[in-house]
């Protein structure tokens, strides 16, 4: 088949923003973190923790960012393309491009070296850097193996048990051993490394979780060191203030350890910070620190050890639960930290907020079983929320908990209504609502072989729903396990797998309908049509997709398209069936999508990504669009979102979609000549009004409210700088009137002259 055009991929979110230590800068009025996030350089305001630009340009992973030391409103930022770019990161321009002649100073799939890399000064924008030499060779890869000393004079490395330091002006490497273990049998591998910015001291990690404190560094054979130990696993990163006061330490513990370098005792802490710490970056004041963890979130906390703000990207790690749509907020939601659902903005490429489901405190130890949210359930409205929670999967003593919440108004947030421990003698596999108005309803399915439906009471006064939740009816079928359920979009029939069984029940008797069966193999997917094509219901194998007329309880179709798509250039089995929540599309194996009620499918697209595809979720658009194509109508009403292995959001956009984004550009395109600002548009817009008045006819009185000489003020008032303009005093009364409309019937004395004579 061939891929239809007319419509692309594009990223729109998920990047990890805790790959490498950002860095904070501060202006007269703003302060700023930048981070490096896939191929991008995010700015966040550290006050409000909005993203207020996006640097884009490079086409490789970002590798690191630095302030400009010449200039603290730009930054340099290298990546894998093996480009370094520096940018204006307060207006979000690019200043210049510089190329490296040899990508491996960047990227080495092998052995990494430090090099000195000359940025020629010449006013081309871009620029390719030649000049470059070897510094250190055989470095480890982690950026926080290697530091800079006292102002550059030496760089710090460390790797394995040795620690390496050159000297620039002396053109001399000292290098410096330890043991493999010390007396007590700990382990002194190197972690990490930081340079004292004044002293001649450096501090290093290690995986037993001491510090070491070196000193006399410069001397081969007279070099000391002192050691400290809090840390219970390796210490994951250090940084020392700007003047040197205290030295930052963070690892597995999520605890940020601040050392106070002349009374080596004394340490404080600020615990409960997250996931683990991976990077800690200090504000040049030093009035600012910022933590980065593995869990993709970042922490502005003040020098007093008072938590400022947190900037939360998407959680990375095991996905168990499918992606949802939740329908209030129209967040995707999915499994965040160990033991949480994450709310995740789609719009704004943040996380709304974090659910804790467990409720229990996460302990950050290897092979220790705790609780894991497995699955998930929104009802229609979204007033309800199903969790299900499971801890000893690998043994035979599992425990698992069937939870609803439900939503509160007052505070914006799900709280816990009802725990039920034990729902199933088994595994949990799939539950979903009805989507009846009439009624709440969940239906369960486990591996004890039987689906539960779970009935929300009704108080017996008023006939109206409270907060008690009941098994209405146990359902089974020849003692079958049960695999996937779903409900018609009408909430009258409930469809169940049965391994290669599906049986059709009534919602209102339980009676069961009918059975439909296919050739061997599990069923995997279920899912009933929409609207016009709401008599089909589909089903998946690994294999084959099948699809059934519920009016003449037969099976339509194997698809006749489908025996081309399982072959060596499709290697991957279909696991994904998915309905459009406002649209009449099926979509199947991620790359086609089709009418239930045609044989062929309506768009093709043979590759996503060029990963793996996890996960997808229709979405609802707050906007319809206009396309005029009907191949790509199904994106008219909802937006398709995907997953990648590398946790990368991923969507489709249409030429429609595109051409809309350009003309609201447009809009804002004024003359090169002026200077572009709020302001200035404002007063653009309403000057052409005025503009229109005066072809009217009405010429004669506008001249009479802005003189042309008022014109030429106003002109200047927006090219001249403020620092060389006369009081605003001086140019009140002409600036107001350029600005007044005019009346014919009213007096023909400026507004000022009035006030004057009142």
């Amino acid at each position: 088949m061939v891929e239809e055009s007319g419509i692309r991929v594009v990223r729109c979110g998920g990047n990890k923003i805790s790959f490498r230590a950002p860095i904070i800068s501060k202006d007269s009025r703003y302060e700023f973190l930048l981070c490096a996030s896939g191929d991008l350089v995010k700015v966040f305001s550290t006050s409000t923790e909005e993203c207020v630009h996006v640097l884009e340009g490079h086409t490789g992973q970002v590798t690191g960012v630095i302030l400009n030391p010449t200039n603290h409103l730009q930054v340099y930022s290298c990546s894998a393309d093996g480009t370094i770019r520096l940018w204006d990161f307060i207006d979000g321009i690019l200043i210049k491009f510089f190329l490296a002649v040899s990508k491996s100073v960047f990227v080495s799939p092998e052995n990494f070296q430090l090099v000195a890399l000359h940025l020629p000064k010449v006013p081309e924008q871009e620029v390719e850097a030649r000049e470059m030499s070897a510094v250190l060779c055989n470095i480890s890869s982690n950026p926080g193996s290697t530091a800079m000393g006292r102002g550059g004079e030496y760089v710090a490395s460390v790797m394995g048990r040795q620690l390496t330091v050159y000297f620039f002006k002396k053109l001399k490497t000292y290098r410096f051993s330890l043991k493999a273990t010390d007396k007590k049998g700990a382990k002194n591998a190197f972690t990490c490394v930081a340079c004292h910015p004044k002293d001649d001291c450096i501090a290093t990690g290690h995986e037993d979780g001491k510090i070491r404190l070196w000193r006399n560094f410069n001397q081969k054979k007279e070099y000391t060191y002192s050691t400290q130990h809090w840390h219970h696993d390796a210490v994951g990163t250090l940084c020392f203030t700007t003047e040197g006061m205290h030295l930052l330490s963070g690892g597995v513990e999520s605890v940020l350890v601040q050392w106070h370098c002349e009374e080596v005792n004394k340490k404080d802490f600020l615990p409960r910070l997250g996931g683990a710490i991976s990077h800690i970056c200090v504000s040049p004041d030093g009035q600012m620190y910022s933590t980065s963890h593995l869990d993709n979130k970042i922490n502005i906390i003040h020098c007093s050890l008072k938590l400022s703000a947190v900037i939360q990207g998407l959680v990375k790690g095991n996905i168990w639960t499918d992606l949802m749509i939740d329908p209030r907020t129209r967040a995707l939601v999915m499994n965040g930290r160990p033991g949480h659902l994450q709310f995740y903005s789609l719009q704004q490429d943040k996380q709304l907020y974090s659910l804790d489901i467990v409720q229990q405190e996460y302990i950050n130890q290897e092979g220790l079983d705790q609780f894991e949210v497995m699955r998930a359930a929104f009802s229609v409205g979204g007033t309800w929320l199903a969790t299900v929670e499971e801890r000893g999967r690998c043994t035979s003593d599992l425990e698992s908990s069937l939870k609803l919440w439900v939503y509160n108004e007052k505070a914006q947030s799900f709280e816990l209504n009802t725990t039920i421990t034990a729902a199933h003698q088994d595994r949990i596999m799939h539950m979903c609502f009805s989507p009846s108005t009439e009624t709440t309803m969940l239906v369960t399915t486990a591996w004890d072989n039987q689906f539960k439906v779970w009935l929300l009471g009704l108080d017996s006064d008023t006939q109206k729903e409270h907060a008690s939740w009941s098994c209405d009816y146990v359902g089974s079928y020849h003692g079958l396990q049960p695999t996937n359920c779903c409900f018609s979009s009408d909430g009258s029939l409930l469809a169940v797998s049965f391994k290669e069984v599906v049986t059709i029940w009534s919602s209102d008797t339980w009676e069961l309908l009918t059975t439909l069966c296919q050739p061997p193999g599990p069923i995997r997917e279920l899912c009933f049509g929409r609207l016009s094509c709401s008599k089909y219901l589909l089903g998946t194998t690994a294999k084959n997709l099948f699809c059934w007329n519920l009016l003449t309880c037969s099976c339509q179709y194997p698809l006749q398209w489908f025996p081309n798509i399982y072959s060596p250039a499709f290697p991957q089995s279909l696991h994904v069936l998915l309905s459009s929540p406002r649209s009449l599309i099926m979509l199947g194996m991620l790359m086609f999508v089709f009418r239930p009620s045609e044989p062929r499918p309506l768009f093709t697209q043979k590759a996503v990504c060029g990963g793996k595809v996890q996960r997808c979720v229709f979405s609802p658009r707050e906007e319809p669009l206009d396309s005029c194509d009907e191949r790509f109508q199904w994106l008219n009403r909802s937006r398709l979102y995907f997953l990648t292995e590398l946790m990368e959001l991923l969507t489709f956009s249409t030429k429609a979609e595109d051409e809309r984004i350009l003309n609201s550009r447009k809009q804002l395109l004024v003359d090169d000549s002026v200077a572009v600002t709020p302001f200035y548009l404002l007063l653009g817009k309403h000057r052409q009004q005025q503009e229109e008045k005066q072809n009217s006819g009405v010429s004669q009185a506008a001249d009479r409210v802005q003189p042309p000489q008022a014109s030429v003020a106003i002109k200047e008032l927006l090219h001249t700088p403020a620092h060389v303009l006369p009081a605003a005093s001086f140019l009140c009364s002409m600036f107001v009137n350029s600005l007044l409309i005019s009346n014919t019937g009213s007096s023909k004395k400026p507004l000022t002259e009035s006030i004057k004579m009142e």
